[in-house]
């Protein structure tokens, strides 16, 4: 595995734990929709997360909770450009566009993002690949079947580790071919996505079996309801200890880069168990 340099900020993966921190310019997601859906108030919380540490910040236009309905798509471009746009002539810090469509990711980069965060693995949008090939920028493939809306109906696995290794490989593969470099190329197994909560704690018992597909690994875990569910904590904002522990088993379990709501105390998570676990 390469490492990447973006604007300025290297990766050097193995060497640390890297914090993605998620920005929702959604009126809707699980656990801080509406919260960050103006201009101002989106470029706040991305000036609070650079000030705690974070590594990455990752707009999304589109909810991807359970049972989440499809914006159009001049939605999706209305409500994450202006970000991106204003957040890049103020701050070099990395910045990923989470969507599915090639002609966001598109205009996405052109506003000033460098990674394409796509939580269907290039398989909603069949010029994802071509276009992020183009762009030559990093992408981050993860794994889901059926979309938001329907994922949850879709958790039947004979085997959960190996079809999600298998499905992953498949995706990179595909990728490569079209074009897009190997070492731009990230993986997220997607916690929560067309899993039940069996099969979220499987998955972060095994992650690093996708080590062996030989690109960074990426997990989100921050706040979801499997987490919830241990705690019996029906506030997502009130799970912030339990995702501390679930980050600090991925991390164990080789995690590269975290995806999180909650940077400041995560990015204490992270360095304590970085000093553990990476020697």
């Amino acid at each position: 595995m390469h490492n990447l340099m973006i604007r300025g900020h290297a990766f050097e993966w193995g060497k640390r734990t890297y914090l993605m921190g998620i920005l929702n310019v959604t009126p809707d997601s699980f656990s801080d929709g509406g919260e960050f859906n103006s201009l101002e108030t989106a470029l706040n919380q991305a000036q609070v997360m650079i000030d705690r540490g974070v590594d990455i910040i990752d707009i999304g236009g589109q909810s991807t909770r359970p049972g989440a309905e499809e914006i159009s798509l001049e939605e999706e471009l209305n409500r994450v450009i202006p970000v991106i746009k204003i957040l890049r002539q103020t701050s070099l810090i990395p910045i990923s566009i989470d969507t599915t469509r090639a002609v966001v990711a598109q205009a996405a980069v052109e506003a000033g993002a460098d990674i394409v965060n796509d939580i269907s693995g290039g398989s909603f949008d069949q010029k994802m690949f071509p276009t992020v090939a183009s762009l030559d920028v990093p992408l981050i493939l993860m794994h889901i079947r059926g979309t938001p809306k329907t994922m949850q109906n879709n958790t039947n696995y004979q085997d959960l580790i190996t079809e999600i290794y298998q499905w992953l490989q498949t995706q990179l593969e595909k990728a490569i071919k079209i074009g897009i470099d190997q070492d731009k190329l990230i993986i997220d197994p997607g916690i929560g996505f067309a899993k039940n909560y069996q099969q979220n704690i499987e998955l972060l018992r095994h992650l690093s079996k996708f080590k062996q597909l030989q690109c960074p690994v990426l997990v989100g875990v921050s706040r979801k309801s499997f987490i919830g569910q241990i705690l019996q904590q029906n506030d997502p904002k009130k799970r912030v200890w339990g995702t501390a522990a679930a980050c600090c088993a991925a991390i164990a379990e080789k995690a590269d880069i975290l995806r999180v709501h909650d940077v400041k105390e995560m990015k204490d998570v992270v360095q304590v168990a970085d000093a553990i676990w990476r020697r």
